[in-house]
């Protein structure tokens, strides 16, 4: 009977992240959606990717609804580009999470900075497509303050 519950558990385990390249396709196509819109600053297409009941924190643990996300369009500060690496989609039915490297270059009037994040992307699928509902990033330490090269 031991055995009978082992196999059982091995098995739920094993398909709680299942993948399939078609779906993970799609849930990377939304992500550079997200991506796209932020750098072009297109908030038509942002509020098509992001949900409603969107929670989106920064690595300052800055924390943001959908309607400040796609208003931070509009400010003084904008994303240049954003070079996703190493990323991971893990599928969970309608859900999808996907992990990775970012590093995002962002202009502050003018003043042009790189920030190394670690990020994670929630997103859902609903009757709008795949769309992200949490966000959270974190900061890799500057190279110069860990007095690492």
């Amino acid at each position: 009977m031991t055995k009978w519950i082992l196999c059982l558990l091995t098995a739920m385990m094993l398909s709680a992240a299942t993948t399939d390249g078609k779906t993970e396709k799609e849930v990377l196509a939304a992500l550079d959606a997200y991506k796209k819109a932020l750098i072009d600053r297109d908030a038509a297409t942002l509020s098509k990717v992001l949900s409603d009941d969107l929670t989106y924190t920064h690595s300052s643990n800055k924390q943001e609804d959908k309607a400040a996300v796609i208003e931070s369009l509009k400010g003084p500060t904008h994303t240049e580009a954003i070079d996703f690496k190493d990323l991971k989609v893990r599928l969970y039915g309608n859900t999808a999470v996907v992990t990775g490297d970012a590093d995002f270059r962002n202009n502050a009037s003018g003043t042009v900075s790189l920030v190394h994040l670690h990020a994670i992307h929630v997103f859902v699928k609903n009757s709008h497509g795949w769309q992200m509902v949490a966000r959270q990033t974190t900061r890799y330490p500057d190279a110069a303050t860990t007095g690492k090269k």
